[in-house]
């Protein structure tokens, strides 16, 4: 089975002392895996960084067998980063949680039009909010719309307003600015619990129901801002 794809790399294991076992996020062909021998070499293993866009030949004898690629670099967008650590450890952990969400060899056009639009996000001073939101649309492709609109309530609070979801066990407070999205935010700390809001939601609701363990990858994205 041959085809030519092109996609991004989301995951990367040494297989033997020349090869990888990567993953990649094709654009046509999903989630697949496959062997790149050589991945260690000096020729190639710059440009196998978490995120990078590439070029894939793959070849595999049978649908059940893992096949191979053969890659050459489309867009080395992580590079980029290595100066920034919150950016870089927000590719890893976008990668990690595209790994952990998304069905192996099922072509979802939405969520590879949405990995290739996160890097101009980067070119935002605000990045942070805008990352935010881009998370909630990749939950929602994937089935796991949160609709905060239609889960809060609205109060004022010393003439300022408060957003807020109330549940059997708790009530909750939403950041404005996931409610007023035009809303401008200087706030890290606001970010943050923004951020914290959609990582609640996303263990609770998807990953603790599939026994699915929450990413390291994002806890130290989380962090780095700290």
């Amino acid at each position: 089975m041959n085809w030519i794809d092109e996609g991004f790399l989301i995951s990367k294991n040494r297989y033997n002392e020349n090869s990888l076992i990567t993953e990649l996020y094709t654009k046509n062909h999903g989630k697949v895996s496959g062997i790149i021998f050589g991945g260690t070499s000096k020729k190639i293993k710059n440009y196998l960084q978490i995120g990078n866009k590439l070029h894939i030949n793959h070849n595999s004898k049978n649908v059940n067998r893992i096949g191979y690629f053969k890659v050459e670099i489309l867009n080395a967008y992580s590079p980029l980063y290595f100066d920034h650590k919150q950016k870089l450890s927000c590719i890893t952990s976008v990668m990690n949680l595209i790994k952990i969400l998304t069905a192996e060899s099922q072509s979802n056009i939405k969520v590879y039009a949405l990995i290739d639009n996160l890097f101009s996000i980067f070119k935002n001073d605000d990045w942070l909010k805008n990352y935010i939101f881009w998370e909630l649309e990749l939950l929602k492709i994937l089935g796991y719309d949160l609709e905060l609109e239609n889960l809060v309530e609205k109060d004022i609070v010393e003439n300022e307003t408060v957003y807020y979801a109330i549940s059997s066990k708790e009530k909750k407070y939403v950041p404005n600015f996931l409610i007023e999205k035009n809303l401008k935010v200087n706030d890290l700390k606001t970010l943050l619990n923004g951020l914290k809001l959609v990582s609640d939601y996303l263990d609770k609701t998807i990953l603790k129901p599939n026994n699915l363990n929450y990413p390291n990858s994002r806890l130290l994205f989380i962090n780095s801002f700290k």
